[in-house]
């Protein structure tokens, strides 16, 4: 165990003085990776945060039942029945005729003309608050409770629940299929900057091979540099967003106080932070794992032919 720790040990100095004698180098591939790491993780902090927005505009999603006016005393005790019966709602609020024309003549001013109206024409009336239901789970109560008896209308908008669906669902797409192609350009990148290293060492790789050195001892330094430069691409990545958040969040901040509202962007959690990291870390050792495979089975080649 010691000894396979010091192999490792060993092998992570290396790369280490690989990427500090080659400086600049090192700085252009971990600025490459932080790069083209920052947009796809971008769009997925936007989306996070409108998925966010929604949820919260969803919580005060309310439907409501427009009841027959000839529906009596009955009616009305066995719909609150059953709503009292369903689960999936937050709750509910039954709004009888008197109350709602008092609330009519109170907020349109036309307190004398309500009056002296013979009969009160509107009707009673239950508010539902949704919560958290998805657009299709509210169509589906929508039809539900539209066949109940004395319901003369139920009235919600899920036209922009849909539509913010439907455009979360493109924006993950877009982050996927953005994600699979910069990741990889990654790999790739990384593929070059390793075959110019082993181009370099070469003679030193064969001198290795000849003294009695495994594959995986000579590889292993290979493969923490991959690793070390996709881990350090995907830190720089993380700061370049999180200081790109505060400014935006100083924008919106006066954006929103002119709206009486607030509204600030929430950088990745620790969760996805560490996906973030781990993800641009084994982008770079597979890189760097091709790029070994592929030469070193040419040098074999090479020297078995000599």
């Amino acid at each position: 165990m010691s000894n396979w720790l010091s192999q490792h040990g060993y092998a992570l100095i290396r790369a280490l003085r690989q990427l500090a004698g080659t400086p600049m180098t090192s700085l252009l591939s971990i600025i490459v990776f932080s790069i083209v790491l920052s947009l796809p993780a971008g769009i997925f902090i936007l989306l996070e945060n409108l998925r966010a927005l929604s949820g919260h505009a969803t919580d005060s999603q309310q439907m409501t039942l427009i009841l027959d006016t000839a529906a009596g005393s009955a009616d009305v005790e066995l719909i609150n029945t059953r709503l009292e019966e369903m689960t999936v709602i937050e709750g509910f609020q039954f709004i009888s005729r008197e109350v709602a024309l008092q609330e009519l003549q109170r907020e349109s001013g036309m307190a004398e003309v309500m009056r002296n109206l013979e009969q009160n024409p509107l009707p009673d009336a239950f508010v539902v608050n949704l919560g958290s239901l998805s657009a299709g789970e509210i169509e589906k109560m929508q039809a539900m409770m539209q066949a109940w008896p004395k319901i003369a209308h139920v009235l919600v908008d899920t036209d922009w629940a849909r539509k913010l669906d439907a455009m979360l669902d493109v924006g993950r797409l877009v982050v996927i299929m953005l994600t699979s192609v910069f990741g990889t350009t990654l790999v790739i990148v990384m593929f070059n900057t390793i075959r110019l290293q082993i181009l370099t060492r070469r003679d030193e790789i064969e001198l290795s091979k000849l003294i009695g050195a495994t594959d995986s001892y000579i590889r292993r330094p290979f493969l923490y540099f991959g690793a070390i430069q996709g881990l350090a691409g995907a830190a720089l990545a993380w700061l370049l967003l999180y200081f790109t958040i505060i400014k935006l969040n100083e924008a919106l901040s006066e954006l929103a106080r002119l709206y009486a509202t607030t509204f600030t962007l929430d950088p990745l959690s620790w969760q996805d932070s560490l996906i973030l990291i781990l993800f641009s870390g084994t982008l770079g050792w597979i890189g760097a794992r091709w790029s070994v495979a592929r030469h070193f089975a040419q040098i074999d080649h090479e020297s078995a032919i000599s």
